[in-house]
């Protein structure tokens, strides 16, 4: 199996790049979310994240828990299964996702329009769930 090796360096003392390398794919902010509202089991994360394929998903916890975001636990028994739970460091991150969620709120009609421009029919839906609070 080949792995990818960065031809530039990157920059880990910029905190910018720390967060992006961290949590900067497609569906790590809604995966984070989806764990603080309750979504444990991968099934479970799957079922609402319905434009994201299971293997990306996947590759995006197991980096999640790679860095710390997640704590993964395997539970004996049959069938086997397993939970993912936020660490104190992804608990941390969720002001910071609650912000991302305010601003595409309130800048979603402007980004929609430019958007619609591009795209043919597909079908648009957030991957935050809506708040139960």
């Amino acid at each position: 199996m080949q792995t990818y090796e960065r031809k530039t360096p990157e920059d880990l003392d910029c905190g910018v790049t720390v967060f992006m390398k961290v949590l900067g794919a497609k569906w790590k902010p809604c995966i984070v979310d989806l764990i603080n509202r309750g979504y444990k089991r991968p099934s479970e994360i799957h079922k609402q994240l319905i434009t994201a394929t299971p293997r990306v998903v996947d590759m995006q916890l197991r980096e999640l828990e790679s860095y710390g975001i997640v704590a993964k636990k395997v539970h004996k028994g049959f069938p086997l299964h397993v939970d993912y739970a936020l660490t104190d460091m992804g608990k941390s991150l969720l002001p910071v996702i609650v912000s991302m969620d305010q601003w595409g709120a309130a800048y979603s009609g402007k980004v929609k329009k430019v958007a619609t421009g591009r795209q043919t029919s597909r079908q648009q839906s957030s991957c935050l769930a809506p708040a139960t609070e």
